[in-house]
This record gives structure tokens, C-alpha cells and sequence, in this order.
């Protein structure tokens, strides 16, 4: 165990220095913002499953004033990278695993979005945060600690402490608030550039110098170990296995890629929890992500996959065509969006020991 942190450390800070160098598509999920009558100098998880990754605070750096390129000119990345995607009023940009692997934060404003993307490159989940909590809007840095070796941001307005995969603030001001978060879809690189060639994504001018295109954990992605231990490890599905975990507010259900063959879009409807879902993706695509099917006028809606129509990846019984981001394009309802319950794809073994006894379709 100690040899492998060693590993970690060395491979985080090797060639590290500054360089000089209508409706909101930004998806809400359903989440409460509250907090603040628990012990702020108490942890809200045990304190000895905390542990210290190594770099030290800050020692991972945010991208704080992160900068785009069009998805056109990229030749940073290759076309099979995975890369976190988001829209806000038809405005698209993706944030590359790459990048993410060294920074796993960035700070950004899309409109008037205050978005933190945040990533854990242990557990592989990429997840959009909120930066504005209880009216102050705020940046979020790598702390450093881990907790079942998932990242734990902190806030640079209040010094809080917060958990990435229980999606709360674990210590500090804030103590027991719900952190509300943006939908965000992860995809390779290429179905980013097929589905949206209009779209941007971050680039290598971080300002800080790292070797973006070498993966800093060694063989971590393929191989079965964990670097810090777990809790209620499930062995159902390999360690790795990169699913889709819908949190719903009493189950959480995961989804396998095995759902989504081949190169073909997939549709599959579900009810997860009471809530009529609809989760389209492709394991060609390398994407996966989940809707309601439920609309706020009462009206529910059914869906076929749609085949070689990039953007348009479904259409509902009533003949609207609506892309991967649950926009509609065409067709009665265009320019609405589905609403979505908090969903992100990461690691099997990170969904299964934040939410024992998950689902799994």
C-alpha cells in the first residue's frame, strides 16, 4: 500500500511547474441546498477513512481561468479520450479527461452559470457543481484528502471541506449542506466532435506545465487495484467497470454499458424510484446518461433510438428529435429540455461502496 501512494505522488508531481503562458441546458438536478446546524469542526464521515493523497492542498492545481478551443482544431487529445461535456443555451464545451487527470477541478462561467466541473480520476466520476452556495459564489480547490478514495474539494470561500460522490459538505461552515449540481455528460472525444462540431474544449493553456498526454496513474485505469482502501466493496462487476449511477432520493440505479451494444444508439425506459426515466447511450459512443421521461405539464413521453442523426440521438411519440443533452432540436417541443435526476458515469467500485446495494440494470 505505502509503495503504491509513493507511486502516486511521484507520478502527480513529475514535470510539474507554472508555465507563462429558453429553458437553461445547463440541466439542474434535484438536489437541497441546507446545512449548518451540525459540529463544523467535526467530520460528517469517519474522520480515520480520511486519508491524505500526498500533494498536499492545492497541491493538485485548479484551472481557475480555464481557456477553450474550437472542437474542430483540437490536436491535444486523441479521438478516444473521454471528455465531460455540458450545454447552457446552446452553448457546448467539454472538459478532457486528459486535462482533468492533472487538475481534476476547473473553475468556469458559462452565461451566467457559476460552474465547478469536478473529477476524480480514482473513481472516475465527473460530476458539474454549483459554485454558487446560499448566495456567495465561490471556487472550489483540491484538498488533497480522500475519503473511499474519492476526491474532497474545498471551498475557497469558507475553507469547507466537501465530499464528491455524497455530494454534501463533510466539514467546516458548511457542514450538512447539499451541494446542487449541473448535468453533465461524458462521451470520447470523437462523438463529442460528431454530435456537436460547433462545440469547445478546454485546452492546455492552464497555466501550468504537465504532460497532458501521458496518464499520471500508471496502469490504475485497467489493472484491479485501489490505491487507498474502500468501504462495502460489491463484487458484482470488476472494480473498473465504468457504469451509470442515477441517484434518485431513495435508490440509486446503475447502469451497464452491456445495456448499449455496438455502435447503435440504445434506448431504454425505466422507473427507478417512482420516476419514469428514459437512459440513452452507446458503448461504441462511449456515452451513457438519463432523463425523466415525465414533463413538468403532467405529459410523459416514450422514446425510440435514432440512428446516423447527430446531434438527434431520440425521438418521442409525439415527433420531437432530442439530442444527448435532452434538448429538443425538432418537432413540436423544440427548444425544451428534459429534466434529468443526478446521474454521472464513474467506476463500479466507487458508485457500489457510496450507495451499498445499489441497483443493477
Amino acid at each position: 500500500m505505502k509503495n503504491l501512494t509513493y507511486l502516486l505522488i511521484f507520478f502527480l508531481f513529475l514535470g510539474t511547474g507554472c508555465s507563462d503562458g429558453e429553458e437553461s441546458q445547463v440541466i439542474p438536478n434535484t438536489s437541497t441546498t441546507g446545512g449548518g446546524s451540525l459540529n463544523p469542526d467535526e467530520w460528517m464521515i469517519p474522520q480515520s477513512e480520511v486519508f491524505d493523497g500526498g500533494p498536499g492542498k492545492d497541491g493538485i492545481p485548479s484551472v481557475d481561468n480555464p481557456d477553450f478551443t474550437a472542437a474542430t482544431a483540437v490536436n491535444f487529445i486523441s479521438p478516444d479520450d473521454l471528455v465531460v461535456a455540458v450545454n447552457y443555451n446552446g452553448e457546448t464545451r467539454a472538459y478532457p479527461h486528459p486535462i482533468l487527470d492533472w487538475h481534476e477541478i476547473v473553475n468556469d462561467k458559462i452565461g451566467d452559470v457559476s460552474l465547478a466541473l469536478t473529477y476524480c480520476p480514482l473513481t472516475g466520476t465527473g460530476i458539474g457543481w454549483d459554485r454558487n452556495i446560499n448566495g456567495v459564489e465561490t471556487t472550489f480547490g483540491v484538498s488533497g484528502l480522500l475519503y473511499n478514495t474519492n476526491l474532497l474539494p474545498y471551498d475557497r470561500a469558507t475553507d469547507s471541506y466537501w465530499s464528491q460522490m455524497r455530494h454534501d459538505c463533510v466539514k467546516g461552515d458548511l457542514v450538512g449542506t447539499k451541494i446542487n449540481t449541473y448535468h453533465v455528460v461524458e462521451m470520447s472525444f470523437s462523438t463529442y466532435q460528431d454530435m456537436y462540431p460547433e462545440g469547445s474544449v478546454l485546452n492546455t493553456n492552464t497555466g501550468f506545465s504537465r504532460s497532458y498526454g501521458r496518464y499520471p496513474y500508471g496502469s490504475y485505469r485497467t489493472d484491479n487495484n485501489l490505491i487507498f482502501p474502500v468501504q462495502d466493496e460489491d463484487n458484482r462487476l470488476p472494480r473498473k467497470e465504468r457504469v451509470l449511477g442515477v441517484i434518485m432520493e431513495d435508490v440509486v440505479q446503475a447502469y451497464s454499458f452491456e445495456k448499449f451494444p455496438g455502435s447503435s444508439i440504445t434506448v431504454l425506459q425505466d422507473e427507478v424510484d417512482g420516476t419514469n426515466l428514459v437512459v440513452v447511450g452507446s458503448t461504441t459512443k462511449n456515452f451513457m446518461t438519463a432523463y425523466n421521461r415525465q414533463l413538468a405539464d403532467g405529459t410523459t413521453l416514450s422514446f425510440e433510438a435514432v440512428q446516423d442523426q447527430f446531434p438527434v440521438v431520440m425521438k418521442d411519440n409525439e415527433g420531437t428529435e432530442w439530442d444527448a443533452f435532452g434538448v429538443a432540436i425538432n418537432g413540436p417541443r423544440t427548444g425544451e429540455s428534459l429534466s434529468a435526476p443526478l446521474n454521472y458515469i464513474g467506476y463500479w467500485f466507487a458508485l457500489s461502496t457510496f450507495n451499498p446495494g445499489l441497483e443493477l440494470n
